[in-house]
This record gives structure tokens, sequence and C-alpha cells, in this order.
């Protein structure tokens, strides 16, 4: 299991256009991407489930990829992440 801690700079938080960009290319990967905020957790590839943790500017979000290519998961996140978020 892969992991990172991201800090979001979008001052909109995470909304509906970056999430959607996250769990389209979360869902190129067979490993089980996570991402977890003050105790809640969401599964990257479904859109509802990373809009619904109510992530804002400033906020640290936990990262976790975990199966076979959980190293290229987490790399394709961080690189998302920054681009986006």
């Amino acid at each position: 299991m892969r992991s990172f801690v991201y800090v979001i700079k979008d001052r909109a938080g995470i909304h509906a256009r970056p999430a959607g960009i996250v769990a389209k290319e979360a869902k190129k990967y067979g490993a089980e991407i996570i991402f977890s905020y003050e105790g809640k957790k969401a599964n990257a590839k479904k859109l509802t489930e990373l809009m619904s943790m109510g992530i804002k500017c400033g906020d640290e979000l936990m990262v976790e990829a975990g199966g076979a290519d959980e190293e290229a998961a987490c790399e394709a996140m961080e690189t998302v992440l920054k681009e986006y978020l």
C-alpha cells in the first residue's frame, strides 16, 4: 500500500469538475484508491463519494492506493491533484 498527503489549493475545494477528472483517472487503474479526510473515506473512482466529503481549500487529504498497480495509481493521483486541485 502506498500513500501520500495532499493539501487542497483550489479555492473551491473538491467540486464537480475536478472530482470528475480524479474519478476518470482513478478508473484507469486496478488498484483500490481511497481518499480520507477527517474520518471520512471515499473511493476515488466514485464522483459522488468524492464530492460528499466536503473538502475545502487548505484541507489535508490522505490518498492511499493498494493493489497490483498501486505505484502508478498513486503517482497518477498525485499528478492530477497537483494539476486540478
